[in-house]
């Protein structure tokens, strides 16, 4: 029986491991522990391309098991030097104002609202480094940097922005101001963060911070691996070491040891609560390095299945569901292919999965990773546990074959032996203290109690 169509039965076929389950004690919502991240390109994600169109799919996405919807910039693109026809999000002349392209006010906040009554949460993402050249802010200044001549400043080959200058403290407090409008006037629950590791990190802890005192169930995310982000700041971060090293570990160039040395150092490096986001693709890598396909091959299922079993949260863009094989252009209209694949039912049963087990959960309630001892250097294997509030243990064991060739090996066990749920087929399944098993090329199995 096929892998894909054996996770779509999870579905239906999961018990509740756990009735019980841990209570938040940290900053984070409460909501964050066990959800699942959706990123979604407006222009691309409906042939409309609209915010009315978008929010007739939210109860599909509902389906899927999304909690939060991370939304691309929606506000007005700049016309000064802009790239393609439409230009790219990342260019904005209006930060309180909405692109006619995708539609009104109104439809957004439409949009958040049948949101927020699918029990879903809306993070809007939020470009504090740079505005368009042609923003109303260069009139302001020293609001932007310029160069001996005058000359607005760009970055790498941004050739569509102007970089913000945050020595300038007026600069600062219109930005807060307009990051406040948001949150008050339409709604939205957090922020996602471009280029994060561009702004000052103060200018982060003093925003959120005054946020966090009107809205104290705000989730942030930086668009960075920065440690300090997630002291006071940041909820999430980028896993884009880890995001690097599956691509190579797809590719052959790197193996299970070096996934390990990965963990090992980020466990030391980065505060206890802070959450990864674990992704296969977002708009940058499908854009302008290739889809998961490309990148990952036939492991990128595998890879897929990965981000859910490690410390963090997952991450869909928009089209994974729908195995999307384009890589979309950033500067012009081009949907997403709607292919009738699998990874619907895998997204789906992945997110019921991790719902159903809080070992899976984000830090700091999910349970730590730790390597399970095997006979063969080609196989990931691991597990994951936590105590809940009525005395059990939540365990969750996972064994990834990260070859193109089928492997055999021995896992040990030991004290871990019992009955356990297969994740994948529903169905009981007894390990041993040693258990001698077969994976196909890059296949995995998912084992809960």
């Amino acid at each position: 029986m096929k892998k894909l169509l054996i996770l779509s039965l999870a579905i239906t076929t999961l018990v509740g491991c756990c009735k019980k389950q841990p209570q938040p004690t940290t900053q984070h919502p409460d909501w964050a522990y066990n959800s699942t991240i959706y990123e979604l390109n407006m222009r691309q994600f409906t042939p409309e391309g609209t915010f009315e169109a978008a929010e007739a799919q939210l109860p599909v996405l509902k389906d899927l098991g999304v909690d939060i919807i991370w939304v691309m910039p929606i506000q007005p693109i700049g016309k000064l030097t802009r790239k393609g026809s439409l230009g790219s999000y990342y260019s904005i002349i209006d930060y309180c104002d909405f692109n006619p392209e995708f539609g009104t006010r109104e439809d957004f906040e439409s949009f958040v609202r049948k949101a927020h009554e699918l029990d879903m949460f809306v993070i809007l993402d939020w470009v504090a480094n740079h505005t368009a050249p042609d923003s109303k802010w260069t009139e302001n200044e020293g609001w932007h940097y310029r160069d001996s001549l005058g000359n607005l400043m760009v970055q790498y080959d941004w050739t569509d922005i102007s970089k913000l200058n945050y020595d300038n403290q007026d600069m600062r407090k219109e930005m807060q101001r307009c990051m406040r409008w948001w949150m008050t006037e339409i709604g939205i629950d957090g922020f996602r963060c471009d280029v994060a590791m561009e702004v000052p990190t103060d200018f982060w802890n003093e925003t959120f911070a005054d946020l966090r005192k009107d809205f104290p169930g705000m989730f942030t995310l930086a668009e960075a691996e920065q440690p300090d982000h997630c002291e006071t700041a940041f909820d999430m971060y980028y896993g884009w070491n880890l995001h690097h090293l599956m691509n190579d570990v797809a590719q052959g160039k790197k193996g299970v040891e070096d996934l390990w040395e990965y963990f090992a150092k980020a466990d030391t490096t980065f505060c206890e609560k802070a959450i990864r986001m674990n992704f296969t693709s977002n708009h940058d890598e499908n854009s302008w390095n290739g889809t998961e396909f490309e990148r990952m091959g036939e492991a990128s299922k595998a890879m897929a299945v990965f981000t859910y079993f490690v410390p963090g949260m997952p991450l869909i863009y928009t089209g994974q569901e729908y195995a999307n094989h384009r890589r979309l252009r950033f500067f012009e209209k081009d949907t997403i292919e709607y292919n009738h694949a699998d990874e619907f039912a895998m997204y789906m049963a992945l997110n019921s999965i991790r719902k159903q087990n809080p070992a899976l959960w984000s830090p700091e309630l999910g349970g730590k990773m730790v390597r399970l001892t095997t006979d063969n250097d080609k196989i990931f294997a691991a597990v994951r546990e936590v105590e809940l509030v009525d005395g059990n243990t939540n365990t969750v064991i996972g064994l990834f074959n990260f070859s193109a060739e089928p492997q055999t090996f021995t896992v040990r066990l030991g004290e871990l032996a019992a009955q356990y749920r297969c994740q994948h087929c529903g169905m009981p399944c007894t390990l041993g203290e040693e258990d001698h098993i077969t994976l196909r090329p890059w296949e995995w199995l998912i084992y809960a109690k």
